[in-house]
């Protein structure tokens, strides 16, 4: 009797540690992934087609599952954001782990149910302080840590996009962009080498890097490759943080020819 008394304390106090351990464990994902999607009105509504199904395409194709499944963990978290100006940020999707064919289905899914939203401004250096903050409170225990940025003109409000990707990246987070330069610059907000602003100003990290996107039909390859390789880049090798200001400070701090804050 005293012996089934002693063994049935010593279980109440070892499966709360093992529950807690379970929890725990249950908590590590090889990547937190921020979808940072643009929705400034500089977007037209069948861009924001076209992009939103190369997300969902990307989920329910079996190399973006494949990838999933061979890190280290097995699991993802992912959360889908659209952001404009800075009081212009969205959480579509909120955080989600993915590890299964059935759970990349079921974060698909969720986009697909989800009308897109348009806004006026475009504020890089607001879609990554609120990606941050994301990243903070997403509940899990990643390995990495990634922003991945998607926009179609320079920061024209908010405060200075570098002084956000450098925050990001001092906090141990990669950036990673998606440069839309699907039509010639035409506007007075339009910039000519958009890609070159989103590779000296706006991704950083180790490992960072961006896929410009030139022409509609590429929306979809371009997304899935790059969330394939966020996805399998595990081991990416540091890379040295080159300030931006060594390339072109006034590229960085550029908003549009007439400059100052206004509607893009």
């Amino acid at each position: 009797m005293r012996l089934a008394v002693v063994t049935a304390s010593l279980f109440a106090l070892v499966l709360p540690v093992q529950q807690e351990r379970a929890q725990e464990a249950g908590k590590d994902v090889d990547l937190a992934l921020v979808f940072a999607v643009d929705i400034s009105l500089s977007m037209d509504p069948e861009e924001q087609r076209v992009q939103r199904e190369g997300y969902v395409a990307a989920f329910r194709s079996e190399a973006v599952q494949s990838a999933i499944r061979q890190g280290l963990i097995g699991r993802i978290a992912v959360t889908y954001v659209e952001w404009a100006g800075v009081g212009s940020r969205y959480v579509v999707v909120p955080w989600t782990l993915i590890g299964t064919a059935a759970e990349a289905e079921g974060f698909a899914g969720q986009l697909t149910r989800a009308r897109p939203k348009r806004a006026i401004w475009t504020s890089v250096s607001a879609a990554l302080d609120f990606s941050v903050e994301l990243l903070r409170v997403a509940g899990v225990e990643p390995t990495r840590r990634v922003i991945d940025v998607s926009g179609d003109g320079p920061n024209n409000q908010g405060r200075e996009v570098t002084q956000a990707r450098d925050d990001a990246v001092a906090a141990g987070i990669v950036i990673n962009g998606l440069p839309l330069m699907i039509s010639a610059p035409t506007g007075p907000y339009d910039i000519p080498d958009l890609d070159l602003y989103y590779r000296d100003c706006v991704i950083g990290g180790p490992g960072a890097f961006m896929v410009p996107v030139r022409d509609v039909a590429e929306f979809a390859t371009a997304i899935r490759t790059k969330i394939v390789r966020e996805v399998a880049d595990a081991a990416a090798p540091a890379q040295p943080i080159v300030p931006a200001q060594a390339f072109s400070r006034a590229r960085c701090a550029i908003t549009g020819r007439r400059g100052g804050d206004f509607d893009p």
